[in-house]
């Protein structure tokens, strides 16, 4: 989101989606029904986003609520937030199976991050993160 386009009373959110990523989520929610994202880090396909049903993964407090994105839950790990807390992460997908148990790979395609480093003006209106285990209810 363009700094110039933000409302002033809007914090600046820490993840995003591309419209392709969108609408390969909406199949999913169709099919499973509430999602979730989790980025645990670690190598190869453990640092891509996996996209599971709602509460199919466990989170705790070794894990940092980012937001919603296209109404799901993301979560990282807190070790690979110590690396991505000064990026806005934006998740797309792409053609090509991955190696994990994300809800997508059945259909060909794999979510992937694409990140940028948030502006001055940005990080000083960033919107808020929580542990895995105390993220608002209100948002759920």
């Amino acid at each position: 989101m363009s700094p110039s386009l933000k409302s002033h009373s809007m914090p600046t959110p820490r993840v995003l989606s591309t419209p392709a990523a969108e609408a390969t989520i909406d199949l999913l929610r169709d099919e499973h029904g509430p999602l979730m994202f989790h980025q645990s880090g670690g190598c190869c396909d453990g640092s891509s986003p996996m996209c599971f049903t709602q509460g199919e993964f466990r989170v705790g407090g070794n894990d940092v609520w980012l937001g919603r994105v296209h109404g799901c839950d993301f979560f990282m790990s807190t070790s690979q937030f110590e690396y991505w807390q000064h990026t806005q992460l934006t998740i797309d997908v792409t053609k090509g199976r991955g190696a994990s148990f994300s809800l997508e790979i059945p259909l060909g395609v794999r979510f992937l991050i694409r990140s940028r480093l948030f502006t001055e003006e940005e990080a000083k209106d960033m919107a808020p993160i929580f542990a895995g285990d105390e993220y608002p209810v209100e948002v759920q």
